[in-house]
């Protein structure tokens, strides 16, 4: 099934995003309505929590008081800790039977409040945070949930900023305006994204092959490939060596094809089979046949593994390398260079340019990346120079 992970501020209008993808399939786990759950009378929550609290953490009817409970466990950070302790194991426990539940064609939508605070980003194939304007949330909260502008002010100064929310979201909407603009929005994302992106994950279907077209630089390109770094480097926890950004995309200023290139390093290929279809059940496609880049001066060519990424709005390519050959190192040092000499970047995106143009009706990149290959080639020389002159090191 495809993860998708929703989140939004306080008053951003979540529950019309997730409403309108519920009507288009999504199946809805909502965080929120699961605490409660784990809390209602004569479930092992509320137990736990009136052994830990007291009995007046309990109304006349039997049910949890939030406010008596809420005085009590954010008193201090003791008392929060074992709050937490009691509940997040069950929650866990519940969103994990409600996961369990959907179909392996399904569309899942959790929807977290915290899920920037908690740092969850990297558990799903895609983020959707919703957003509005600080002044239209405080509109929202007074007029529609009675609260007060100085509790509402509050709650919103409490939760993730702006800047932290962006950091984490693969789609960004604005529910600024009109319920019909943003609900517009989502039927798109749902159209052209979600489904295809879960049919590719399902059906271990590959980007199909495109010309070359090189592009200007795009300044979010880093943030773009600092999310799916997130995920890899979570999905090959205790196996990979590293994770990085490599390629034309992570040099500033270098056109390059829109298609993040990232590697991950392992000690040996026998790892990368290992977790080879943990990758591709997270979005990252292992590659059919033989993968392996040219040995520089000769001799065997040098194995890897390579990836593509499932969704269909955010290309990635993900190698993985082992230690046993220097091309893992080569990567690193290839667009380390770049970065520190201008001159050869731009030269490099000369060469880029001419071969994308003699190339645009190819049916795929091969001929353009093998016409460029001397070029880098060459470059990996005098970038070898560059690092034994300055001290460059992984």
């Amino acid at each position: 099934m495809l993860r998708v992970g929703l989140s939004g501020g306080i008053g951003a209008g979540k529950s019309t995003v997730a409403a309108r993808l519920v009507e288009h399939g999504a199946v809805h786990v909502d965080a929120d309505a699961i605490a409660r759950e784990v809390v209602e009378p004569g479930t092992e929550g509320l137990a736990k929590v009136v052994e830990a609290f007291g009995a007046d953490v309990l109304g006349a009817d039997g049910r949890l008081n939030r406010p008596a409970l809420a005085a009590k466990a954010f008193a201090d950070e003791d008392s929060r800790r074992r709050l937490n302790g009691i509940l997040h194991p069950l929650i866990g426990a519940r969103t994990a039977e409600r996961m369990a539940e959907v179909p392996p064609d399904g569309i899942v939508l959790h929807d977290v409040p915290l899920l920037v605070e908690g740092g969850y980003a990297p558990n799903y194939h895609l983020v959707v945070i919703v957003d509005a304007p600080e002044e239209t949330r405080v509109r929202r909260l007074t007029e529609l949930r009675g609260m007060s502008e100085a509790d509402a002010r509050a709650r919103i100064k409490a939760q993730a900023s702006d800047e932290q929310r962006r950091a984490v979201a693969d789609v960004w909407l604005d529910n600024s305006g009109a319920a019909e603009d943003v609900l517009s929005e989502v039927d798109r994302l749902w159209r052209e994204r979600l489904v295809p992106f879960e049919e590719n994950v399902r059906l271990r279907r590959p980007r199909p092959p495109m010309p070359p077209k090189v592009v200007p630089y795009d300044g979010t390109w880093p943030a773009q490939a600092a999310r799916a770094l997130a995920r890899l480097r979570l999905l090959t926890a205790g196996r990979a060596l590293r994770v990085d950004h490599i390629g034309s995309t992570s040099v500033p200023g270098l056109p390059a094809k829109d298609v993040l290139d990232l590697q991950v390093t392992v000690s040996t290929l026998a790892q990368a089979d290992e977790f080879a279809d943990v990758l591709s059940d997270a979005g990252f496609l292992r590659a059919e046949g033989e993968w392996w880049d040219d040995p520089q001066g000769g001799g065997e060519r040098w194995e890897k593994r390579f990836h593509y990424g499932a969704d269909p709005a955010r290309p990635v390519n993900v190698h993985v390398r082992s230690t046993a050959t220097p091309a893992w190192r080569l990567a690193l040092l290839f667009a380390a260079w770049l970065r520190a000499n201008p001159d050869e970047r731009d030269a490099y995106a000369e060469v880029k340019a001419a071969l994308a143009k003699a190339h645009a009706s190819d049916a795929s990149v091969d001929a353009y990346a093998e016409a460029k290959q001397s070029w880098v080639n060459e470059g990996f020389q005098r970038a070898e120079e560059w690092a034994e002159r300055t001290g460059w090191s992984t």
